[in-house]
């Protein structure tokens, strides 16, 4: 198989172009909600989410099929989202809602499969996804789900923007905290229902963390790490699916796919990660430029 087959030719076939097109919007919706998760320090509780989706995904896949999947876990995950932001204003520290939420709602799910007469092909199906087996009429309501998610974001983006940096300032502006934390984590638990159709409950922080993560290093202008994320997110899915259609097809060898774009995620982050420890060791063995005083950093001029 040639390098373009494998990069191009490929999504041709009409799953691997369903594929493309749900990992890729979602990707990049996950990549702006991430820098934002990033910003607010908000992994853990975004990893409490990943699992707060568990039971709707099962109770959903138990009571509809995999027509349930997305409706089941969407309900889950904006009633763990309600659950978490409410547990955090009321004064319980994030890790132990998290922690609460986390547990209780896994043990719900595992519970929901172990009644299926497949308990271990569904519970591998909910844990690592289906994301070439992403049926036609699928694919709308997943788009659906990661759009809401990023007019949710893009809506409020300056808000949230203003309180990750100084939520005392946002609150003296006027800004209402609360609806700013339902607003984020709803996002999140969106991004997080798409991804767990996809890539499955296991891998899905991967695409809210990595690519935000992976902004911070390239860029230290602010708005631009939506952009940037977004566009790591994106290029991560498609070489992703690409990569593991090659080596499935041309070397013979299994590989799952939501597992291969998550691992493509990681290396790209590892990659941006070697080339700024480069950039930074260049930088301090560089001889340093004498300092110059502008008439905009003088006290009282202009």
């Amino acid at each position: 198989m040639s390098l373009g087959d494998m990069l191009f030719g490929a999504f041709a076939l009409p799953f691997m172009g369903r594929a493309l097109l749900v990992l890729v919007v979602l990707s990049v919706v996950a990549g702006i909600v991430g820098v934002l998760v990033n910003l607010r320090g908000l992994e853990f509780i975004s990893d409490g989410l990943t699992h707060a989706v568990f039971p709707g995904l099962a109770i959903g896949l138990a009571v509809g099929g995999t027509a349930g999947l997305v409706p089941g876990a969407a309900i889950a995950a904006l009633i763990g989202a309600v659950l978490l932001t409410l547990f955090v204003r009321a004064g319980v520290t994030s890790d132990a809602a998290v922690a609460v939420v986390l547990t209780a709602t896994f043990s719900v799910g595992v519970l929901v499969v172990s009644r299926s007469d497949d308990y271990s092909g569904e519970l591998e199906a909910l844990l690592f996804g289906r994301v070439l087996t992403i049926a036609p009429e699928d694919v709308v309501p997943l788009l659906v789900v990661s759009l809401i998610a990023a007019v949710a974001v893009g809506a409020t983006l300056k808000q949230q923007v203003f309180r990750a940096f100084d939520p005392h300032g946002s609150r003296a502006a006027g800004d209402r905290g609360l609806a700013l934390d339902l607003v984020l984590n709803a996002s999140i638990a969106l991004v997080v229902v798409a991804g767990a159709s996809t890539v499955g409950t296991l891998l899905v922080l991967a695409l809210l963390i990595v690519p935000g993560a992976s902004a911070r290093l390239a860029t230290v202008r602010l708005w631009w790490l939506f952009p940037v994320a977004a566009a790591v997110g994106a290029v991560s899915a498609w070489l992703g699916l690409a990569v593991g259609f090659g080596v499935s097809v041309g070397a013979g060898i299994d590989l799952p796919a939501g597992s291969t774009v998550v691992a493509v995620f990681v290396v790209v982050y590892a990659l941006m990660l070697g080339a700024r420890l480069v950039r930074d060791r260049m930088a301090r063995r560089a001889p340093a430029r004498p300092e110059t005083t502008r008439l905009a950093d003088v006290p009282g001029e202009r």
